[in-house]
């Protein structure tokens, strides 16, 4: 297990490190270096155990029985929404709706809302730097209804020209979809502003929180947002679980989403009613032992501390842009003044996949591609990119050992 001096920007990296069983496995002979935490985080071992106590203990479904097992499992379950509650700080539980991740919450709010307020000629208005699941729903939804979607664009340094952005705003803009944080780019925009000035021209507004969940402190009131989506294995938890957050008005109004068990009230072949906020979104068998974990994640990430989780992550970006700048051929992509620990860069004459496969050799884990934000890449004028990602147990050695292991890789490419 490779770590650097053990107390780094307020965090015990030995002891937490600790805590993440594969973290001492080897990839090629080599220690496992994790830098692809924007892809996924690894998972502690209150998260495993979760999923294991609840397997082992009281694996039953939920909300529907009266027997011991399926309490107890309804319990779990129900504590992870007044978790997430109080993890992004919403006003109350019936706004918390669980999900498979921030993918499918986004869908959720396009098939509802989005149905229901969308009409033609209107506009919804996204970023360059999107990731496709806060793109690709909002163009068929503008396909369907024969509405307009619109772009704002960024300068070369991966930054909103939020100039741009008020003028795109019209009064026919009907929604604002956007990235809190990059995912390609670690750049973090201006979210609270966006929604002040998407609120002035009547717009609802939806944040992707997919990587700004596990890096920013998250307060949807303060926001003042209309939806907020995010995935659980971003945030130490399980894939397979998310939420998304809306205000209670509007899911009250909004139409139902998926049919089945669970979000009725009454089924009549002449008229079935539906279930309160929040069962009215949750057809069917829930992921149970997922959604029973992430609170675990959530709980670990909140008694680690998000500001000391913050200020590691920090450092650890700063080494490796500074050591990586000093890399003959290597062009960092996305220089944004606000951005998380996301580092993204391509190699001169070198293809994204064959600097991954090198790297992998040493047993270092980084993502390379487009990251599902094509059009991002399209804007660079690159196929692609390579990305480190930090996490709260990466070390200094490590971003000293993605650092050599570049410089061979390139030296054996170029």
């Amino acid at each position: 297990m490779i770590t650097s001096p053990e107390i780094q920007g307020g965090l015990d990296t030995a002891l937490l490190r600790r805590q993440f069983p594969i973290l001492e496995r080897q990839v090629k002979g080599k220690p496992l270096v994790y830098l692809d935490n924007a892809a996924t985080t690894q998972k502690p071992q209150p998260v495993i155990d979760a999923l294991v106590e609840y397997y082992s203990g009281y694996n039953a479904n939920i909300h529907r029985g009266i027997h011991t097992l399926a309490e107890e499992a309804t319990a779990a379950f129900e504590r992870t929404r007044d978790t997430v509650k109080e993890f992004i700080n919403s006003a109350c539980r019936e706004e918390i709706i669980f999900t498979r991740g921030a993918t499918e919450g986004i869908n959720l709010v396009a098939y509802t809302w989005g149905r229901q307020h969308i009409r033609a000629g209107d506009e919804i208005i996204v970023s360059t730097m999107e990731h496709h699941s806060n793109i690709v729903p909002w163009q068929i939804l503008c396909e369907e209804k024969n509405a307009v979607l619109k772009v704002i664009p960024i300068n070369e340094n991966g930054e909103l020209l939020m100039e741009d952005f008020e003028k795109l705003l019209t009064e026919k803009t009907r929604l604002v979809a956007m990235v809190h944080v990059s995912n390609a780019l670690g750049t973090v925009n201006p979210v609270k502003e966006i929604i002040a000035k998407a609120h002035a021209v009547g717009a609802a507004v939806l944040v992707d929180g997919s990587q700004s969940a596990v890096h920013l402190d998250i307060d949807v009131q303060d926001l003042d947002c209309d939806f907020f989506v995010f995935s659980g294995h971003k945030v130490y938890g399980p894939t397979g679980s998310g939420a998304v957050y809306g205000k209670l008005s509007l899911l009250e109004s909004m139409p139902v989403f998926h049919g089945g068990g669970e979000m009725i009230k009454e089924v009549r072949f002449e008229k079935s009613t539906w279930a309160d906020l929040p069962y009215k979104y949750e057809a069917g068998t829930p992921n149970i032992a997922d959604i029973i974990a992430l609170k675990a994640a959530l709980d670990f990430v909140t008694d680690t501390g998000k500001e000391r989780i913050r200020q590691h992550e920090n450092e650890l970006l700063a080494l490796a842009t500074s050591a990586l700048e000093q890399i003959p051929g290597v062009r960092i992509i996305g220089k944004a003044a606000e951005k998380v620990s996301v580092l993204s860069f391509v190699v001169d004459k070198v293809h994204p996949q064959d600097l991954g496969i090198l790297l992998d050799n040493r047993g270092i884990a980084v993502r390379t591609g487009h990251h599902c934000a094509q059009p991002l890449m399209d804007f660079f004028g690159i196929p692609g990119t390579t990305r480190a990602s930090f996490a709260m147990y990466n070390t200094k050695a490590e971003v000293e050992a993605l650092a050599a292991g570049l410089e061979k890789a390139i030296k054996l490419l170029a």
